[in-house]
């Protein structure tokens, strides 16, 4: 490869961890929330402020790799492990499945000792972890990342197959089905009230409510189906006004990060198998449009999360949503 090339490829990785890095959860520290981090644990696949980033290092390379975004010169290998754990929402929503009532993170402003303690926890004593998928490193290579933590977390529920029976050359992963169940104190768009519906849109998909009549505080109980493509993102929920005689109004918008429920239920497998127990949270943030942080739980065999979304650009709104993830073979 001549030097030109060297470079070319070298500044393609660059751009590539860049534009993870711009992802919404990446924005703020993977452990203790803080703005704007400038590190990453390459083998754990999260990214890190340099005060978490010094806790990191003492732990050892064979349980976190830390690097530099910007300084550091970055491996194929190790661009490819960050980009496949997906960010900092997939990774937590592995290595803190199982945080315990009485236990919370570590804020920006933490002391050391707190901040050592919890990342300890987190990733070297795996307590929060599912127990079956905990993992006893040894000391490994810091050239390869075959061995990582989160390689080996992600291999156990990788998927192993996908549907093309889907148009075009799509592939599916799975089901998610959305209860939409209720709206309260949505925005005045008419005289004194408004004729809203939900819209969910996921890839090209498309699908809608019904249209509840005058009506700010309405209960839908409205199941609608999408199905998860290979590369999806974000479901994106808007609330409209229904208008007879103009373009129907917004009344507000939220995203729904599926990547929390996806990777939790991949993480357990056939949830039959176990009985109502909690196995994944999305966690409120800055970022994101949650009214409190939303549990994944197994309930009758199922992988079902609450989730509760304040509105976005309106005045005032909010929405009950409930989901249901439904791999291809059920």
């Amino acid at each position: 490869m001549s030097r030109f090339s060297e470079l070319k490829h070298a500044a393609s990785g660059k751009r590539r961890l860049k534009d993870l890095l711009l992802q919404s959860d990446n924005r703020f520290c993977a452990d203790c929330g803080a703005p704007d981090p400038k590190w990453a644990s390459a083998n754990i696949g999260v990214f890190i402020c340099l005060k978490c980033c010094g806790v990191h290092r003492s732990l050892g390379t064979h349980i976190s790799k830390v690097l530099s975004v910007t300084l550091d010169e970055w491996s194929d290998d190790e661009i490819d492990s960050m980009t496949e754990v997906g960010g900092n929402s997939s990774a937590n929503a592995i290595y803190e499945a199982f945080l315990p009532e009485g236990v919370s993170k570590p804020g920006p402003d933490s002391s050391h000792e707190e901040r050592m303690r919890f990342i300890r926890s987190k990733y070297e004593l795996q307590e929060f972890l599912k127990p079956s998928l905990r993992i006893t490193s040894g000391k490994t290579s810091s050239s390869s990342l075959k061995s990582s933590l989160s390689t080996k977390l992600f291999d156990s529920f990788r998927i192993p197959s996908v549907s093309k029976n889907s148009e075009g050359m799509v592939e599916f992963i799975g089901l998610v089905k959305v209860k939409v169940k209720k709206g309260t104190n949505l925005a005045i768009r008419d005289m004194l009230s408004s004729d809203p519906y939900v819209v969910l849109t996921l890839g090209k998909q498309t699908v809608q409510t019904t249209v509840m009549k005058s009506n700010l505080n309405p209960v839908w109980n409205e199941e609608l189906m999408l199905s998860v493509p290979q590369d999806f993102g974000p479901i994106k929920l808007s609330v409209f006004d229904h208008d007879t005689f103009s373009a129907d109004d917004i009344m507000g918008e939220a995203e729904i990060d599926i990547q929390p429920l996806i990777t939790s239920a991949m993480a357990f497998g056939d949830p039959e198998m176990f009985g109502n127990m909690q196995i994944g949270k999305w966690l409120k943030s800055h970022d994101n449009a949650l009214v409190d942080d939303s549990i994944i739980n197994i309930v009758d065999g199922k992988v079902m999360q609450e989730i509760s979304l304040k509105l976005q650009n309106v005045e005032c709104g909010e929405l009950e949503v409930e989901l249901e993830w439904m791999p291809l073979d059920q």
